[in-house]
């Protein structure tokens, strides 16, 4: 069994499982950090940004090198965890001869969709005039400005998907429910199981009759809008995989939403707007929910919320409609009937406001001060960079940060000097170490894999032993780009065996409750399931046909040699070995048994646990009258 690690981020995840004869993919997240390297794209046109000089390549085309670690059209199936894991999906499914099936939660595969969705909406109404690859050579990297000359594998960063790929990676899934066993070519079966992290993200078991492979990746134990994490079936694993554990495991998700409150009832009291990056599913239900409970006693009844993003109305309605993928709390209130989110309310009464852009409606209606949830976090792309350039100019205006993905300095960078606040309130309710720990000590797999992160404290704080995993046995760590072989070996597999092949077996009581049976058999495999079938009989010579005078050779028959059991008493084969004359006998004890040697005769006998053996040098006859001795106290199955 073994393990290719394809990604270097912990929280966005990419790992080729390979058992029992098939390989599968644990997500395929997209690591869109690198966009931080870039000028953001704006919507309008931005005289600052305009302004500043590009970089122009004296050279010509470039050969890119191609590494590879793994043949991708060789995946049977990809397992996706959460839809933040699969925004990678079209690279794979449409560029590597993939041929084979995604397996994920309807909710997943929906908001999935619309996160994709987002994303070339973003990239495709802002199209680029020119586009330039010479760059991406390492001889010219080397030339250009901090950090793009120190960013690593800048050749594999490629354009952003069409809605075309879109629809047609997305087509190759096939959508499951938590506990649905799913057979793979009859060798393993998978299942999702609820991980508590967002709407319909899930945990997998991999597993074969007598393997059990578990996959955790963006878990979390908080009780927030998702069904609860399903612990219990996680227990009794060779293997667990743990990944997607908190970005933020020093700040407290409770503590983050009071500051982020508090911090947005202070900007509207002094007259100036809030600013939220954000994803267009996830962490914003989480707001929304608290601003709601929020809102009147901080008297902000009459400020307008706004809700920008070309799938702003779609996500809403679908946090809505998946009742079964919800807590208990909020699927009761389906069934009063109520809308489980209270974002609906606010729809209703006005207080929140969803538009597709900044165009249309929304010029004609937005009205200050107020709050603004828009994308996209990085602060590159999306309706978000035209308030940016808005709002930035003011001290009374404040941007939020509430996505931990992206460093929040890193991506303010390109506006600066700016005058309007900046609050980071990262909320990652994902598995923080302390509850990790704990976990597994519940469940106790035998070997933990994990990112070679989660083996060391960060470096900024090099002396924190807590932010760490610190297990007995140690995890296995892993790093992108590395192999491992997982450290258990398969040691059983189940055989059928047909009825009237069954019927023959002639049961020998070895021990009391345990029976054997020895049977000759032919093997048929077939999807990796394996049947015992009765050896077929030679066919019969057709009567017509005269016997030769020329005599054949007979065939040969196989007759299995009958199997042996049980023990040789010491005291009673000393006892048979003096009636037939043999007396002069030394007994010496070992470790796995006893040495007798037969001194007048120069023999050597071994009885031992699991076997005997008789060493006696030019006397077959005497070989063969022990030999017989000893079978008298063995049982022949």
């Amino acid at each position: 069994m073994k393990l290719y690690c394809l990604s270097g981020h912990p929280t966005l995840p990419c790992n080729v499982l390979k058992f029992k004869s098939t390989t599968i993919m644990l997500d395929c997240g997209l690591d869109t950090t690198s966009v931080l390297n870039f000028l953001p794209l704006p919507l309008v046109h931005s005289s600052r940004l305009s302004k500043l000089p590009g970089w122009v390549s004296k050279d010509g085309t470039v050969n890119l090198e191609k590494r590879e670690l793994l043949d991708l059209s060789t995946i049977d199936v990809i397992l996706i965890s959460n839809y933040h894991c699969m925004m990678a999906l079209p690279y794979i499914t449409e560029h590597t001869g993939f041929t084979g099936t995604v397996y994920a939660t309807e909710p997943t595969l929906q908001i999935g969709r619309l996160l994709m969705e987002e994303l070339v909406n973003f990239m495709e109404r802002v199209p680029k005039a020119q586009s330039a690859t010479c760059w991406k050579n390492k001889e010219i990297q080397r030339i250009l400005p901090g950090p793009l000359k120190d960013a690593v594998d800048v050749w594999t960063w490629k354009r952003c998907y069409s809605m075309q790929e879109v629809n047609s990676a997305l087509s190759k899934v096939q959508l499951v429910g938590y506990s649905q066993k799913v057979e793979l070519f009859g060798a393993v079966q998978v299942s999702p199981l609820s991980s508590g992290y967002s709407l319909g993200s899930s945990n997998w078991i991999i597993q074969s009759h007598h393997e059990k492979v578990s996959y955790v990746s963006g878990s979390s134990l908080l009780t927030t809008h998702p069904q609860p994490m399903d612990q219990s079936s996680l227990k009794n694993s060779d293997v667990l995989i743990l990944t997607g554990l908190t970005q933020m495991p020093t700040a407290n998700p409770d503590g983050m939403l009071g500051e982020f409150c508090s911090n947005l009832a202070m900007t509207i009291r002094a007259g100036g707007n809030v600013l939220v990056p954000c994803y267009s599913s996830g962490v914003i239900y989480d707001l929304l929910e608290c601003l709601y409970q929020f809102i009147e006693s901080a008297s902000l009844g009459t400020t307008p919320f706004y809700f920008i993003s070309p799938v702003a109305n779609s996500s809403l309605e679908f946090s809505q409609i998946f009742a079964e993928w919800l807590c208990h709390n909020k699927q009761t209130k389906v069934y009063l009937p109520e809308p489980p989110f209270p974002h609906a309310e606010l729809i209703q009464t006005n207080k929140l406001k969803h538009y597709p852009s900044i165009h249309g409606d929304f010029s004609s209606e937005f009205r200050q001060p107020c709050v603004v949830f828009t994308g996209h976090p990085s602060l590159r792309f999306g309706d978000v960079v035209h308030f940016m350039e808005l709002w930035g100019k003011s001290s009374l205006n404040t941007i939020i940060f509430t996505e931990p993905d992206f460093s929040y300095l890193d991506a303010l960078a390109p506006y600066q000097p700016l005058a309007m606040k900046c609050v980071y309130c990262p909320i990652d309710t994902r598995l923080n170490f302390h509850q990790v720990s704990k976990l597994l000590k519940e469940i106790q797999p035998l070997h933990v894999v994990c990112p070679e992160q989660y083996t060391q404290p960060p470096v900024s704080q090099s002396h924190r032993s807590d932010l760490m995993l610190e297990l007995q046995p140690p995890p296995m760590p892993y790093r992108r780009c590395s192999v491992l072989n997982l450290p258990f070996r398969r040691r059983y597999e189940r055989v059928y065996i047909l009825p009237e092949l069954a019927n023959s077996l002639v049961p020998s009581e070895i021990k009391p409750g345990i029976s054997v049976a020895t049977v000759s058999a032919v093997l048929h495999s077939k999807d990796n399931k394996h049947t015992l079938q009765s050896v077929p009989k030679p066919p019969p010579v057709p009567p017509s046909k005269k016997r030769k005078r020329v005599m054949e050779e007979p065939p040969v028959v196989l007759v299995p040699k009958p199997l042996l059991s049980g023990a040789v008493p010491l005291e009673a084969f000393l006892a048979t070995l003096q009636k037939h004359g043999i007396t002069e006998v030394k007994v010496e004890e070992t470790a796995d048994g006893h040495i007798l040697h037969l001194q007048a005769e120069d023999t050597l006998i071994q009885l031992e646990e699991d076997g005997t053996h008789i060493v006696c040098d030019n006397n077959e006859p005497l070989r063969t009258t022990l030999r017989d001795l000893v079978l008298r106290f063995l049982q022949k199955l």
